[in-house]
């Protein structure tokens, strides 16, 4: 039974060990993945690796890092973003996984494909064309190329590839981005996938790329090297898409993952706190671990009084309690918390919540985005 003193109950809650596949995670809370840009040609520097073991130093149990591109010339938008491939990048990546794991932590990479939410002419590969399901962006307009089966190969075997050098370097698992509108959310989402092929039409039909990305990657790791897939329903500026009005049609999406060989789902909403469906307090994850059976991470505007979109346009997030959020894992509605924007402004809000030091934690200011560290 938990304590009914604040400080000791989160540390309680929070401090429990988790395994997931053949990693014990040493504790309860994860870092979000958030893009930084703080990657000049691609590669991550010795200031990503103190950046990331800083976190991890004090508290943070999971790293998963922000989205890298995989081998693919069509992944990505920018050339400040760290990519997962080539031997500068690699090598950077390495010395991350040194620095985490010497102060304690475990790490996961997210990798990552931005589909058509590529702009035509932008860095890395300026001549790569922006591709998807059905060429079409978020917005319904036809800006890229539709991808043939080559185009599908490549880039299975590309996040196949990714995730192979993964646990190479010594990363605890890896995340799969299959949220937010990028390229394999693209095929999940009926707004974007219009294709008539065995890769578009109902949600199992839509949902077969993300299955053969998942299989692939498993085929390419060892079998108790911890897949992790994250979902959301929302798009990058189609914050009320749903790719399930229900939960059967979840569990339609969810299962052939689960089958294909996904470990853990990462499900990504804007204010954790929100039911997903009518009738139900249950979160995303909620949902998804009851459906699936496997573990899950929740994330969304954890420890803060305004969800992520409202805090970037110059307003201050500030912290709030997480009382509720300890209700939940104390019922195992999920199973670890991604903490995002607390954990930018304040690189210790783990060891502070953990010892109780609630009134010490750092608010989020969008400033904080220029000198991150």
């Amino acid at each position: 039974m938990s304590s009914t003193n604040p400080a000791d109950r989160a540390a309680q809650t929070l401090s429990r060990p988790f395994t997931l596949g053949g990693v014990t995670v040493p504790n309860r809370i994860a870092m979000a993945p958030m893009t930084r840009e703080f990657s000049p040609g691609g590669v991550p520097g010795a200031d990503v690796a103190d950046y990331y073991s800083r976190r991890a130093a004090a508290g943070t149990g999971l790293i998963i890092t922000e989205g890298t591109y995989v081998d693919h010339d069509s992944a990505g938008l920018s050339d400040r973003v760290p990519r997962f491939h080539g031997e500068d990048a690699l090598a950077g990546w390495k010395n991350v996984v040194t620095e985490v794991h010497r102060a304690g932590g475990k790490i996961m990479p997210q990798i990552w494909h931005v589909g058509m939410a590529r702009t035509a002419g932008a860095p890395p590969f300026p001549d790569a064309p922006p591709m998807g399901p059905s060429g079409l962006s978020l917005e319904g307009a036809e800006t890229g190329h539709a991808m043939t089966q080559a185009d599908l190969d490549a880039v299975i075997e590309a996040f196949a590839k990714a995730a192979a050098d993964a646990e190479r370097l010594g990363f605890d698992g890896v995340e799969l981005h299959g949220a937010h509108g990028y390229l394999i959310d693209q095929f999940l989402w009926e707004g974007t996938n219009r294709r008539t092929d065995g890769y578009g039409g109902d949600p199992v039909s839509r949902v077969r790329f993300a299955a053969e990305i998942v299989a692939a990657v498993r085929r390419s790791v060892a079998p108790d090297f911890p897949i992790v897939f994250r979902t959301s329903q929302w798009k990058m500026s189609h914050y009320k898409a749903k790719l399930a009005e229900t939960p059967h049609e979840l569990e339609a999406i969810l299962s052939p993952l689960v089958a294909a060989g996904v470990d853990s789902f990462h499900s990504s909403t804007r204010r954790y706190w929100l039911p997903e469906f009518e009738g139900s307090e249950l979160n995303l994850a909620g949902w998804t671990k009851k459906l699936t059976g496997k573990p899950t991470i929740t994330v969304g505007s954890v420890g803060l009084d305004e969800e992520f979109l409202k805090s970037f346009s110059g307003q201050t997030s500030e912290v709030t309690g997480i009382d509720a959020l300890l209700d939940r894992l104390e019922r195992d509605e999920f199973d670890l918390v991604a903490v995002g924007r607390a954990l930018l402004a304040d690189p210790e809000w783990a060891a502070k919540v953990l010892t109780g030091r609630h009134d010490d934690l750092i608010p989020f200011t969008s400033d904080q985005l220029t000198t991150l560290h």
